[in-house]
């Protein structure tokens, strides 16, 4: 009777370790898929570490051996997108196309979101995400910078990744952007002065990769984001802008930003291309396929249908919207759009509250870090593809960083009577 009962007291260790590592393994196997995105030829790595994580996932819920909520006020807006979402195959274009990216580019992110929200769940680790994006972006900034500028021997006016085939030039910012808002963040946050050093470092080397892409979406969310990032520093404020002007006076962004490129721009005309085609399929869309849009239309019938003082621009016809409203707008119609705006409006409401709102220093400040970021997102979003695979990863982790920071605050239980809240005064020190 005893051995029994040792027997059955070693199991149940065992298994509560097993149960222990899974969990652990986690949010080190989502670490690791974030860490690549940048990253070419890393395919492998991320499917692999993604439906590793997802399989454990399952395992861990079902044996009841975690803490999975699915409580997150995206929860409703998210399933209004995707029903509509997947009613769009019953009328798309391209049928095949999307069911594929139906799964591909917002179910796959949505299970992503999951994963984030409830494995990062915590202060320390939601600091341990922000250093993962900005050592994998410095990462890909600092090979990239190296490979193109000194081993391909291109000029420093020759815009950054033109050649590059897995990440094209106006996509990189999506990425830097997104890391040098976080990289500030920290370094206004973290009272390490070599973590602070290093961070500095970080910023040097993202802030080169976006600035020598040249292109002027990247620019201009940097300009904003990050006056957005330091909008409480009115010294921080001057530098910043004084070194954006100099900036923009001493180098050929300054010709990227003349009259004559802005209002010839090729984007104009396909702007008239894609307001044609919503004409034809207004409220419900031609599918939620991202390739429908440039293989199932015939451009060039919409093309006639423009003005001609518009037509006389030179323009290539772009196989995709490079706006991520009138995507949705194209692919989803009106319907569409407004359970995007939705989506959008709700992450609003949460980072408002957040900053607000927020029970501790920690809360405010991450709110306002994660508003500066998205807003970086949303205008290069503006000018260039979105929904690409590394694009879907950014914007769906800004999305689980502010839920993340949303469900801290409203587990933070304060006492008025001493304004003191529980677990409220973490430092940098505690954190890492």
């Amino acid at each position: 009777m005893i051995n029994l009962t040792k027997t059955h007291s070693t199991t149940s260790n065992n298994d509560f370790k097993i149960f222990d590592f899974l969990n652990q393994s986690v949010p080190v196997l989502m670490g690791i898929f974030i860490f690549f995105n940048p990253f070419p030829h890393t395919t492998a790595f991320k499917e692999i570490s993604f439906y590793l994580s997802v399989v454990i996932v399952v395992v861990l819920v079902l044996f009841k051996s975690t803490e999975f909520s699915l409580k997150t006020p995206l929860l409703v807006p998210f399933g209004l997108f995707v029903f509509w979402s997947f009613l769009s195959i019953f009328w798309a274009l391209n049928v095949e196309n999307t069911i594929h990216d139906l799964y591909s580019h917002l179910i796959r992110y949505i299970i992503l979101y999951f994963i984030i929200v409830n494995f990062f769940n915590s202060k320390k680790r939601l600091v341990c995400l922000s250093w993962v994006i900005i050592i994998s972006s410095t990462a890909f900034s600092v090979g990239g910078l190296i490979y193109y500028y000194f081993i391909l021997t291109n000029s420093l006016s020759v815009r950054f990744a033109l050649s590059f085939t897995h990440i094209s030039t106006n996509i990189v910012g999506f990425i830097t952007v997104f890391a040098i808002i976080l990289t500030l963040h920290n370094i206004f946050t973290d009272n390490h002065l070599y973590r602070r050093v290093f961070l500095i470092i970080c910023l040097f080397s993202l802030l080169a990769a976006t600035l020598l892409t040249q292109t002027r979406s990247s620019f201009v969310a940097l300009f904003i984001a990050g006056g957005i990032m330091l909008i409480k520093s009115k010294k921080s404020i001057f530098i910043f802008t004084l070194i954006f002007l100099i900036i923009f006076v001493a180098t050929p962004l300054r010709k990227r930003f003349s009259l004559e490129n802005i209002l010839h721009n090729e984007r104009i005309p396909n702007y008239f291309v894609m307001f044609e085609i919503i004409k034809s399929y207004p409220i419900m869309g031609i599918g939620f396929g991202n390739e429908t849009y440039g293989t199932n239309i015939n451009l060039k019938d919409y093309q006639k249908k423009i003005p001609p003082n518009i037509k006389s621009i030179p323009h290539p016809l772009l196989a995709d919207p490079h706006n991520m409203l009138f995507s949705i707008v194209v692919r989803l119609g009106l319907v569409g759009f407004v359970l995007f705006s939705y989506i959008l409006f709700v992450f609003g409401k949460m980072c408002v509250k957040s900053i607000k709102e927020g029970k501790d220093y920690f809360i405010k400040s991450w709110g306002h870090c994660i508003v500066s970021a998205f807003v970086g997102f949303f205008i290069i979003g503006i000018f260039e593809p979105s929904f690409g695979h590394l694009q879907d990863t950014v914007f769906f982790t800004i999305l689980s960083m502010t839920t993340i920071v949303w469900r801290l605050n409203q587990e933070l239980v304060c006492y008025p009577e001493t304004s003191h809240c529980l677990d409220s005064e973490i430092d940098n020190q505690n954190i890492l």
